[in-house]
């Protein structure tokens, strides 16, 4: 796909699980969270919207007990994995950065 970085197979990321990337891979601009629901895949710049800190205090732990929502880790705002929308925290209302990217043969591209 011309214009975009591959980041990864689809399968590394484990289905209903969450993947960080750091800003140097494939030259992005920042660090990105990859999160995987069955063949789709959603990312957002690894970034909350209340402080500017990465969400995981520990490498790809970005979810809560159900799966069904990110969190951050500083002060426990809570985001919709398919739209980053924050539900819960002192950011209520807000959301994460989207990130354009596609899933084709198996490979999760981001644009750069």
């Amino acid at each position: 796909m011309a214009g975009n970085a591959r980041l990864c197979a689809l399968d590394d990321i484990p289905d209903g699980g969450a993947k960080g990337f750091d800003a140097g891979t494939c030259g992005l601009a920042e660090d990105l969270i990859v999160l995987r629901r069955g063949r789709d895949a959603f990312a957002y710049v690894n970034r909350c919207p209340h402080q500017g800190t990465p969400l995981e205090t520990f490498p790809d732990r970005f979810l809560d007990q159900t799966g069904e929502l990110l969190i951050c880790s500083t002060h426990g705002a809570r985001f919709r994995v398919r739209d980053g929308f924050c539900v819960k925290g002192p950011c209520e209302g807000a959301s994460l950065q989207a990130v354009a990217i596609a899933v084709e043969d198996g490979d999760v591209f981001v644009s750069r």
